[in-house]
């Protein structure tokens, strides 16, 4: 049997970064997303977000490409929340998505991170936030990206 460890730091947005993930039934998405996941046998380890966008923590399963798996995250999630009248403002997801890799000493600090989204929000914007995200890991970052 093979071992794996495949630490991703993912980030989505709704299109144009509206407000359309209400505070009140977010935790329906994050289960429908965990449930994807679960299929998919990644390990979800942290998820949240705020109206606009979501963070995701996980190990990927060595099977799945990343880019397939975030195709499916947002085509999967993107349909039910159409559906879904708890999220009538929904207009998809953004094109493009945001990821890295992490190492094992740096996984309580990104969980954290996820964790406090909300708090964190009040004081910074979605694109600027991943605009420091992306400097950090030195990778080449244009807001017209996230448009």
């Amino acid at each position: 049997m093979s071992k794996h460890r495949a630490l991703y730091h993912i980030v989505f947005s709704t299109k144009h970064r509206q407000m359309t993930i209400p505070e009140t039934h977010k935790k329906e998405l994050y289960a429908y997303i965990f449930g994807i996941l679960k299929n998919k046998h990644c390990h979800l380890l942290r998820l949240n977000g705020i109206g606009n966008h979501v963070h995701i923590l996980l190990d990927l399963h060595p099977s799945i490409a990343l880019a397939s798996l975030v195709r499916d995250l947002k085509l999967q999630s993107g349909k039910w929340m159409k559906e879904n009248e708890s999220f009538k403002d929904f207009d998809g997801w953004n094109e493009g998505y945001y990821a890295h890799t992490i190492g094992e000493n740096e996984i309580t600090a990104c969980k954290e991170y996820i964790i406090s989204q909300e708090k964190h929000h009040l004081s910074i914007s979605l694109m600027d936030e991943m605009a420091n995200i992306a400097a950090a890991r030195h990778i080449d970052w244009d807001p017209r990206d996230w448009q």
